[in-house]
């Protein structure tokens, strides 16, 4: 398994820390008695930010294989970036 490019690591790091931040906004929230509609919709946002650093890791996963390993390896780690993307 390859380790993510300083630069990569230190974006998604920053990306995690805001929506952890969004996280116990959430619970905030939840403690101040917010609407359902106002804790759903900062639920999603927190998903759909967690959806966009799977896609960086992945991105970052298949440049590593495409330059990096020989082609029939490569092949399968793209082939499991594509089945983990359905997931996303």
């Amino acid at each position: 398994m390859a380790t993510l490019p300083e630069k990569a690591e230190t974006d998604i790091q920053l990306r995690l820390r805001r929506i952890e931040g969004q996280i116990r906004g959430v619970i905030g929230m939840l403690s101040d008695g917010k609407s359902c509609e106002q804790v759903v919709t900062q639920i999603l946002a927190a998903r759909a930010a967690l959806d966009v650093v799977a896609m960086e890791v992945l991105k970052c996963h298949v440049d590593d294989a495409m330059t990096e390993k020989p082609p029939t390896e490569a092949r399968e780690a793209v082939l499991r970036a594509i089945n983990l993307l359905s997931k996303v």
